[in-house]
């Protein structure tokens, strides 16, 4: 972690007004792909809103909402279906923006009360089959349940999950595939018969590295959330944006091909220099924080002006997240008023970071 307090060091880069043009490759936005009934909403929306802020790179967070041809029983009621899923894909093409989706793997296998798809349908994948999804669901609980994780060291985990990774890469015409890996909570679980005893880190390592292999062989890049991958104790970041189960260290082991999604959400954290120095090409994410989205876009602005040619080509750009559907997202896009810009909201926080690139291209 000595290179994290180096990247401390670097955000004193920001006092340094730097006036060249930026060379943001990712200026993205990640959100949940549209329902059925949304589908020519959305398309609509790239065209008119998407496309004109200056996004290039767009995460659908699509997980089983899709007509799975190879998998049926993991899709969703009324999933998108490939037609519709081509309608996508042609306006992303229209306006040169990478389309790449999304399943969340590893974690994030339940919500609250609720037990997503994958092990609904196959409980055997299930790292803690021992902890119940309660009826009503509340934080903080005796058995430490966030999200549920599924078992890495199932032998039958991943001839599903590269069925649902194949085809939903095929079906985009993606050259990545983003496969969540947040939040992992559960792993290396005392009562797992497979797992107990073993290393976390080495877990979550061998878990990115099977699905970036697998990616691989047909020449597509995998993207994951970087926070499972920084030392939540020596940075003080704490257990949501970092690892404090000893995952972090994986950090060392995963290929340099994966890309880093960096998500920080209260502060413009430096973490994307800590990526790069490890060799990753990182993307800085927001959410809701106007002045935040700002912050990344001037650090990663920063950092890019005054690193070495071998750090800069791994610092990418920015992407804005969205956690409620694009339906919400849509309509609440349509109300906004441009006085509402330092407003905490995820449309607020979406035009600060697209306003804040622009400004920079400017220069």
């Amino acid at each position: 972690m000595k290179k994290l307090l180096y990247a401390l060091l670097l955000l004193v880069l920001f006092s340094i007004s730097t006036q060249a043009q930026s060379s943001f490759t990712v200026n993205g936005l990640c959100i949940a792909a549209p329902r059925t009934a949304q589908l020519d909403e959305f398309v609509a929306f790239i065209d008119n809103e998407i496309a004109p802020a200056g996004i290039n790179t767009l995460i659908l967070r699509v997980d089983f909402n899709y007509a799975y041809a190879s998998r049926p029983e993991l899709s969703d009621k009324n999933p998108l279906t490939k037609e519709q899923v081509k309608k996508l894909v042609a306006v992303c093409k229209k306006h040169e923006i990478d389309l790449i989706p999304q399943v969340n793997l590893l974690g994030h296998q339940s919500w609250a009360s609720t037990l997503n798809k994958l092990l609904a349908v196959y409980p055997e994948f299930d790292e803690t089959p021992h902890v119940k999804i309660p009826e009503k669901y509340e934080w903080p609980n005796d058995d430490g349940l966030y999200c549920k994780s599924y078992c890495p060291l199932h032998p039958g985990v991943h001839a599903v999950v590269f069925d649902l990774i194949d085809e939903i890469v095929e079906v985009f015409e993606a050259d990545a595939f983003h496969a969540g890996m947040d939040e992992v909570f559960y792993i290396a679980d005392e009562k797992c018969p497979r797992c107990m005893g073993k290393d976390p880190a080495q877990l979550f390592a061998g878990e990115v590295t099977k699905i970036s292999d697998h990616l691989n062989k047909n020449e597509a890049q995998l993207w994951i959330w970087g926070d499972r991958l920084i030392d939540a104790t020596t940075s003080g970041i704490g257990m949501w944006e970092a690892s404090m189960n000893n995952t972090w260290r994986a950090v060392d082991m995963i290929p340099k091909s994966v890309i880093i999604a960096d998500w920080h959400y209260e502060k413009a954290l430096p973490t994307p220099a800590y990526f790069s120095l490890k060799g990753f090409d990182v993307v800085a994410c927001s959410w809701r924080k106007p002045q935040v989205a700002r912050d990344q876009v001037q650090m990663i602005n920063a950092l890019q002006q005054n690193a070495t040619p071998e750090m800069k080509e791994n610092l990418l750009g920015v992407m804005h997240t969205v956690w409620s559907s694009a339906e919400n997202f849509m309509e609440a896009y349509a109300k906004h008023k441009a006085t509402d810009i330092d407003i905490e909201s995820d449309v607020a926080c979406f035009k600060a970071m697209t306003l804040a690139v622009k400004s920079l291209q400017k220069n």
